[in-house]
């Protein structure tokens, strides 16, 4: 009964691994605004993201310039200075203060907020860029607005249900990690031969990682699957990529530590053995 209650708490340990990641990743580092913008900073660089940002900062800033019949040299002209302004320390500034509050819109939607959309405010990114553009002489740059201007990154049909799943996985990301490492501990001081459960634990880890690497390759490809046409696709693999660095991550580190473990235990039993 021990050694079947011992391979049970392992299999529990290797299913938890990914749930506990899962949740620990989204209470820490999905739920915190530093890190957040910390794993979305370097796609400022990203030129696939880059080209998204320009394309859709000018199509939203020459629709707030009134010029008549110059507006399409405007806007070509608007074009290319959003394209050199992209290149400029002030960018990775905006860029990151877009992030900031993309993430606060986000967790407004998913705590307090109502409704199924969520849409941030970009006045303060505005602002910015109207005063590099006035300073770089772009022709009725002066003309740009800085008004309140509301852009929806987010709808979901029910956004309500994805609140309360969110809530849970803040819950569990306290909780779920500790139980994971607790049901280690018991599956070896249950166990018959400790060093075997050991070996077995540490497997179980390795396995675990491992489920947890499928899993966010499987989503990654699902996510870029279901998406409308008109979106890009290299830049949307780059936003998952940077959102799900700490999943991929995670799962090396456990996959380095439950083969260290197995491979100790295996070692120390070889050695015993040994006149």
């Amino acid at each position: 009964m021990r050694t079947i209650l011992s391979a049970v708490l392992i299999a529990l340990v290797a299913l938890l691994v990914p749930a506990s990641a899962v949740a620990y990743w989204a209470d820490r580092e999905l739920g915190d605004a530093d890190r957040y913008t910390a794993a979305m900073s370097p796609l400022a660089a990203n030129p696939a993201v880059r080209g998204v940002v320009v394309t859709q900062a000018t199509r939203a800033l020459a629709g707030q310039i009134d010029a008549g019949p110059f507006q399409p040299g405007v806007d070509a002209l608007l074009g290319e200075a959003l394209r050199s302004f992209a290149d400029t320390e002030a960018y990775r500034t905006a860029w990151d203060a877009a992030n900031r509050a993309a993430h606060a819109a986000f967790l407004d939607a998913l705590t307090t907020g109502d409704g199924n959309a969520v849409s941030i405010d970009l006045a303060p990114v505005i602002d910015r860029i109207k005063g590099e553009l006035v300073a770089d002489g772009v022709p009725f740059a002066d003309r740009i607005p800085v008004n309140h201007l509301s852009v929806k990154v987010m709808e979901y049909d029910n956004l309500g249900a994805l609140r309360k799943g969110f809530r849970m996985l803040q819950i569990a990301g306290v909780w779920l990690p500790v139980l994971t490492l607790v049901l280690a501990a018991a599956a070896v001081a249950v166990a018959v031969h400790r060093r075997r459960a050991v070996m077995a634990t540490g497997l179980g880890l390795a396995v675990g990682s491992v489920l947890l690497w499928i899993a966010v390759g499987l989503c990654r490809r699902l996510t870029l699957d279901d998406l409308p046409p008109d979106i890009d696709r290299a830049a949307a693999a780059a936003v998952y990529d940077a959102l799900t660095a700490f999943l991929r991550t995670t799962a090396w580190v456990v996959l380095a530590v439950g083969l260290a473990a197995a491979l100790a235990a295996w070692l120390t039993g070889r050695l015993r053995r040994t006149p």
